[in-house]
Protein backbone atom coordinates (compact mmCIF):
# COMPACT_ATOMS: atom_id res chain seq x y z
CA UNK A 1 0.00 0.00 0.00
CA UNK A 2 1.50 3.64 -1.11
CA UNK A 3 2.34 5.87 1.89
CA UNK A 4 -0.83 8.70 0.96
CA UNK A 5 -2.88 5.22 0.82
CA UNK A 6 -2.02 4.32 4.41
CA UNK A 7 -2.28 8.12 5.78
CA UNK A 8 -5.92 8.24 3.60
CA UNK A 9 -6.58 4.49 5.29
CA UNK A 10 -5.01 6.22 8.94
CA UNK A 11 -7.51 9.29 8.85
CA UNK A 12 -10.73 7.45 8.12
CA UNK A 13 -10.06 5.03 10.67
CA UNK A 14 -9.46 7.61 13.38
CA UNK A 15 -12.52 9.35 12.08
CA UNK A 16 -14.47 6.03 12.61
CA UNK A 17 -12.81 5.34 15.92
CA UNK A 18 -13.20 9.15 16.73
CA UNK A 19 -17.18 8.63 16.24
CA UNK A 20 -17.66 5.57 17.83
CA UNK A 21 -15.46 7.06 21.15
CA UNK A 22 -17.37 10.40 20.88
CA UNK A 23 -21.04 8.93 20.58
CA UNK A 24 -19.76 6.26 23.74
CA UNK A 25 -18.02 9.25 26.02
CA UNK A 26 -18.70 12.39 24.66
CA UNK A 27 -17.02 15.29 23.21
CA UNK A 28 -14.39 14.74 26.23
CA UNK A 29 -13.50 11.26 25.06
CA UNK A 30 -9.64 10.45 25.32
CA UNK A 31 -7.84 10.82 21.97
CA UNK A 32 -5.51 8.28 23.08
CA UNK A 33 -8.33 5.76 23.25
CA UNK A 34 -9.28 6.64 19.40
CA UNK A 35 -5.57 6.53 18.12
CA UNK A 36 -5.67 2.79 20.43
CA UNK A 37 -8.98 1.95 18.63
CA UNK A 38 -7.58 2.70 15.42
CA UNK A 39 -4.51 0.60 15.55
CA UNK A 40 -1.99 3.72 15.32
CA UNK A 41 -0.12 5.61 17.52
CA UNK A 42 -1.23 9.37 19.05
CA UNK A 43 1.42 10.88 16.93
CA UNK A 44 -0.20 9.55 13.96
CA UNK A 45 -3.49 10.91 15.66
CA UNK A 46 -1.90 14.49 15.91
CA UNK A 47 -0.39 14.44 12.68
CA UNK A 48 -3.98 14.31 11.33
CA UNK A 49 -5.72 16.28 13.60
CA UNK A 50 -3.35 18.22 15.47
CA UNK A 51 -6.47 19.38 18.53
CA UNK A 52 -9.15 17.92 19.29
CA UNK A 53 -11.14 20.94 17.80
CA UNK A 54 -9.52 19.82 14.75
CA UNK A 55 -10.52 16.26 14.95
CA UNK A 56 -14.43 17.63 15.91
CA UNK A 57 -14.43 19.94 12.81
CA UNK A 58 -13.38 17.14 10.36
CA UNK A 59 -16.37 14.64 12.11
CA UNK A 60 -18.95 17.69 12.30
CA UNK A 61 -18.49 19.23 9.11
CA UNK A 62 -20.57 17.28 6.80
CA UNK A 63 -23.17 17.91 9.38
CA UNK A 64 -22.74 21.87 9.40
CA UNK A 65 -22.32 22.08 5.76
CA UNK A 66 -25.95 20.07 5.59
CA UNK A 67 -27.32 22.46 8.16
CA UNK A 68 -26.32 25.07 6.16
CA UNK A 69 -27.62 23.96 2.45
CA UNK A 70 -31.20 23.26 4.70
CA UNK A 71 -31.21 26.67 5.95
CA UNK A 72 -30.42 28.16 2.50
CA UNK A 73 -33.54 25.63 1.34
CA UNK A 74 -36.04 26.96 3.77
CA UNK A 75 -35.30 30.50 2.80
CA UNK A 76 -38.43 30.21 0.24
CA UNK A 77 -40.80 28.31 2.28
CA UNK A 78 -44.00 30.57 3.02
CA UNK A 79 -44.83 29.77 6.14
CA UNK A 80 -41.40 31.42 8.48
CA UNK A 81 -41.70 30.07 11.23
CA UNK A 82 -42.30 26.76 10.66
CA UNK A 83 -39.09 27.02 8.02
CA UNK A 84 -36.83 27.92 11.21
CA UNK A 85 -38.38 25.72 13.69
CA UNK A 86 -37.89 22.82 11.17
CA UNK A 87 -34.17 24.38 10.93
CA UNK A 88 -33.94 24.43 14.90
CA UNK A 89 -35.11 20.95 15.11
CA UNK A 90 -32.06 19.57 12.56
CA UNK A 91 -29.48 22.02 15.04
CA UNK A 92 -30.76 20.05 18.12
CA UNK A 93 -31.05 16.96 16.75
CA UNK A 94 -27.70 17.38 15.03
CA UNK A 95 -26.40 18.90 18.62
CA UNK A 96 -27.30 15.88 19.99
CA UNK A 97 -25.04 13.73 18.45
CA UNK A 98 -21.92 13.74 20.90
CA UNK A 99 -22.17 15.26 24.78
CA UNK A 100 -20.51 18.01 24.73
CA UNK A 101 -21.06 18.79 21.72
CA UNK A 102 -23.62 22.31 22.15
CA UNK A 103 -20.79 23.52 24.56
CA UNK A 104 -18.05 23.37 21.92
CA UNK A 105 -20.11 24.87 19.25
CA UNK A 106 -21.04 28.04 21.49
CA UNK A 107 -17.69 27.92 22.63
CA UNK A 108 -15.98 27.67 19.03
CA UNK A 109 -18.19 30.75 17.95
CA UNK A 110 -16.66 33.04 20.43
CA UNK A 111 -13.12 31.68 20.10
CA UNK A 112 -11.82 33.30 16.03
CA UNK A 113 -8.80 30.91 16.49
CA UNK A 114 -10.65 27.36 17.20
CA UNK A 115 -10.71 25.17 13.90
CA UNK A 116 -14.38 25.40 14.80
CA UNK A 117 -15.21 28.97 14.49
CA UNK A 118 -15.38 29.23 10.73
CA UNK A 119 -17.79 26.02 9.93
CA UNK A 120 -19.88 27.28 13.31
CA UNK A 121 -20.01 30.79 12.06
CA UNK A 122 -21.27 29.76 8.53
CA UNK A 123 -23.93 27.56 10.29
CA UNK A 124 -24.95 30.67 12.77
CA UNK A 125 -24.89 33.42 9.49
CA UNK A 126 -27.34 30.77 7.56
CA UNK A 127 -30.09 30.10 10.49
CA UNK A 128 -29.93 34.05 11.06
CA UNK A 129 -31.29 34.10 7.56
CA UNK A 130 -34.14 32.45 8.64
CA UNK A 131 -34.60 33.90 11.66
CA UNK A 132 -34.46 37.58 9.92
CA UNK A 133 -36.92 36.54 7.64
CA UNK A 134 -39.45 35.17 10.41
CA UNK A 135 -38.75 38.68 12.10
CA UNK A 136 -39.93 40.47 9.30
CA UNK A 137 -42.70 38.91 9.10
CA UNK A 138 -43.85 39.17 12.03
CA UNK A 139 -43.66 35.32 13.20
CA UNK A 140 -40.74 36.10 15.78
CA UNK A 141 -39.99 38.71 18.05
CA UNK A 142 -37.91 41.24 16.45
CA UNK A 143 -35.20 41.33 19.76
CA UNK A 144 -34.13 38.06 19.45
CA UNK A 145 -30.84 37.25 17.85
CA UNK A 146 -28.95 34.34 16.19
CA UNK A 147 -26.43 33.98 18.85
CA UNK A 148 -29.77 33.92 21.49
CA UNK A 149 -31.18 31.31 19.09
CA UNK A 150 -28.41 29.22 19.45
CA UNK A 151 -27.66 29.31 23.06
CA UNK A 152 -31.78 28.61 23.27
CA UNK A 153 -31.09 24.91 20.92
CA UNK A 154 -28.08 24.09 22.76
CA UNK A 155 -30.26 24.08 26.17
CA UNK A 156 -33.04 22.21 24.38
CA UNK A 157 -30.82 19.69 23.26
CA UNK A 158 -29.01 19.58 26.58
CA UNK A 159 -32.68 18.99 28.23
CA UNK A 160 -33.67 16.52 25.59
CA UNK A 161 -30.77 13.95 25.91
CA UNK A 162 -31.79 14.00 29.87
CA UNK A 163 -35.22 12.41 28.71
CA UNK A 164 -35.97 9.06 28.26
CA UNK A 165 -37.33 10.03 24.83
CA UNK A 166 -35.26 12.58 23.66
CA UNK A 167 -36.60 12.71 19.87
CA UNK A 168 -39.98 13.10 21.89
CA UNK A 169 -38.74 16.03 24.68
CA UNK A 170 -37.02 17.75 22.15
CA UNK A 171 -40.22 18.09 19.62
CA UNK A 172 -42.06 19.21 22.68
CA UNK A 173 -39.40 21.74 23.92
CA UNK A 174 -39.40 23.35 20.19
CA UNK A 175 -42.66 24.24 20.08
CA UNK A 176 -42.85 25.49 23.69
CA UNK A 177 -39.74 27.63 22.35
CA UNK A 178 -41.50 29.17 19.30
CA UNK A 179 -44.54 29.72 21.06
CA UNK A 180 -42.29 31.89 23.62
CA UNK A 181 -40.68 33.41 20.60
CA UNK A 182 -43.48 34.86 18.91
CA UNK A 183 -44.38 38.52 19.23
Amino acid sequence: MSTRADARRNYDLLLAEARAAFAEHGTDASLRDVARRAGVGIGTLYRHFPTREALLEALMRSNFDGLREHAESLLTAGDTAAALQEWLGRLATGSMAYRGLPESVLAALRDEQSQLHESCVAMREAGARLLHRAQQAGRVRAEVTADELLALVSGLAWASEQARQPAEMLDQLLHIAMRGLAP
